[in-house]
């Protein structure tokens, strides 16, 4: 008995297996595809080449969402990395005092520097406003930075926290 058995072989022609990268130039190309980078916040239904969400089209929208996303969650939010965010919201009620912004400001750099260290913060401010019936306040922050590695600079992003007292 013999050890090996014939093989069936195949030859192919190559001449419809494509078209040569000569005659691909003949083709106009579209030069402005817009990349999909990820889902836009708060989630809206998408169209078109978005799909079934509205997508962030530049990577500046895309940090903007994320570093907002950030400064919104608090530790124990997310599934899987509870120490994700700045955990901002216990600190709601005492935003007014001096010594309160630090410890914002401080929140904040602590998130920066271990989920976003690309971003670099140039402003901060705290602001509250109170309504018409006094036990109602808006409490946020307005946060200005910049990415260097992206040139982009002097963005600002707000962040509201609704405090009921």
């Amino acid at each position: 008995m013999s050890r090996f058995r014939s093989q069936n072989q195949k030859k192919f022609q190559f001449k419809s297996a494509g078209e040569l990268t000569s005659d691909v130039s003949k083709y106009k190309i579209d030069t402005f595809y817009e990349k999909l980078i990820g889902i836009k916040t708060p989630m809206e239904l998408g169209s078109g080449r978005d799909g079934m969400f509205r997508m962030n089209r530049s990577l500046k929208d895309q940090v903007k969402d994320n570093f907002k996303n950030m400064l919104m969650t608090n530790h124990g939010e997310r599934l899987g990395n509870h120490n994700f965010g700045a955990n901002l919201e216990e600190l709601a009620f005492e935003l007014a005092s001096e010594d309160m912004e630090q410890e914002v400001l401080s929140r904040i750099n602590q998130a920066i520097s271990r989920h976003m260290p690309y971003i670099v913060l140039n402003n901060f401010n705290a602001f509250t406003e109170t309504f018409d019936n006094e036990h109602t306040a808006k409490v946020g922050i307005r946060v200005a930075y910049s990415i260097p590695r992206l040139n982009v600079s002097n963005e600002i992003i707000e962040v509201i926290i609704r405090a009921v007292g």
